[in-house]
């Protein structure tokens, strides 16, 4: 196989593609940790989770210390177990994934229309012609496993329309669990969910601050739901399922996924600039739409109607015919000019781990992992580097 190079063979990039935007009081609140000895428990934890609460008009929320750990309790919460299925997007990070295996739980792979998103139409197609419903939910009749949750990503912080999600599991008799990880900062601004953040729809959801992602607690991530009883459940097994009492005793098995107080300083501080960070995505978006609409084979992604997002990846379609290069050429040139971009994760039904699980119709899946490439989008991106950029785009395809 051919080494392509990229932002994995340890060359530093003028320009990267997605870096945190850390500011000093982060070190005044990480001090105060060290300073006082609270580096695991401590109120910054507290004060993350009531910030996180209050943006995302929840009563409560509770952190953990990735996404992936959120997912996985997240899964849990929702009663997946041992042989139960679970439909998730072909098109997103295998942490969507990997929690469900964690469980034992077979996925089912669903293929994406042209937001990146699930194919709603597909899903519907599925559980109506591949499925039973029964008093309990639905049951694949190809495998004869029950179907216990449907997984959704709003892919690059792009919100999928949730009113349809909610209807069609409603129908089935499903869960939802809204994988919300890369969409902090996105919500609804019309329709039925009108003012709802990303996560707070389905019956639970999971938001990551890994140190790409548009704020950053070190790490770390958070659950959302409007179940107060699924949170309290929550919370419990973060804490390794130990019962309030002196005398530790433990009446079922639960994870040591607690926020550090450490991550929470780092959180804190960064919860206070969110919004900002949200308008400078928006204007450095609006900027590269508006200097590559002229660029023949060059097609930036839009974000949906009726929502606001926060615009966290910045993703073109590369036309090779059009444009005179490949996606992977594109890449590759971006990174000998010092310039970090991203290429589509590998669709999931072809990961390795996976090759053996139901996937259905994916067809669109194959034509986006091989033709998309994320832009520069730090939250900290300068006007004259996104200039910069599309400059080398039009000078490479000269």
């Amino acid at each position: 196989m051919k080494e392509v190079k990229g932002f994995w063979d340890g060359k530093k990039s003028q320009i990267s593609l997605s870096v945190p935007n850390l500011s000093e009081d982060t070190l005044d609140y990480v001090k105060e940790c060290i300073e006082t000895g609270w580096i695991v428990k401590g109120r910054f934890v507290t004060e993350f989770e009531e910030l996180l609460a209050k943006y995302t008009n929840l009563e409560k929320v509770v952190s953990v210390q990735s996404g992936t750990a959120g997912l996985h309790e997240a899964y849990r919460l929702l009663g997946v177990e041992y042989g139960d299925e679970v439909i998730v997007p072909n098109v997103t990070f295998i942490a969507t994934i990997n929690p469900a295996l964690y469980l034992k739980a077979h996925p089912v792979f669903m293929d994406c229309d042209d937001s990146l998103n699930m194919d709603l139409d597909k899903l519907e197609d599925f559980l109506e012609n591949e499925c039973e419903k029964k008093d309990d939910g639905a049951y694949n009749k190809k495998s004869g496993r029950r179907i216990k949750v449907l997984t959704i990503v709003h892919l690059f912080g792009n919100l999928i329309n949730m009113e349809r999600v909610m209807t069609i599991a409603e129908k089935y008799g499903l869960k939802v669990l809204e994988d919300a990880a890369q969409a902090m900062g996105s919500f609804y601004t019309a329709g039925k969910y009108k003012g709802r953040h990303a996560g707070t729809v389905g019956h639970v959801g999971v938001i990551s601050f890994n140190a790409n992602k548009i704020i950053t607690a070190a790490g770390g991530g958070a659950i959302l739901s409007n179940n107060l009883d699924l949170l309290e459940r929550a919370r419990f097994l973060t804490m390794v399922a130990k019962t309030p009492s002196p005398y530790i005793y433990h009446d079922s098995v639960g994870y040591n996924y607690n926020l550090t107080n450490v991550q929470g300083a780092f959180g804190v501080s960064q919860m206070k600039k969110l919004e900002k960070f949200v308008e400078v995505k928006i204007k450095n978006y609006n900027l590269y739409k508006d200097l590559l609409k002229d660029i023949e084979g060059i097609k930036l992604l839009p974000f949906n109607e009726g929502t606001r997002s926060n615009h966290w990846y910045y993703t073109i379609v590369v036309d090779e015919e059009k444009y005179g290069l490949s996606r992977n050429e594109l890449f590759e040139k971006f990174t000998d000019a010092g310039i970090q971009t991203g290429p589509l994760w590998g669709i999931m039904s072809e990961q390795k781990p996976f090759k053996t699980f139901q996937r259905y119709k994916i067809e669109k899946s194959k034509y986006y992992v091989k033709n998309t490439l994320h832009l520069p989008c730090s939250t900290n991106l300068k006007k004259e580097e996104v200039l910069k950029v599309v400059e080398k785009l039009i000078e490479f395809s000269s």
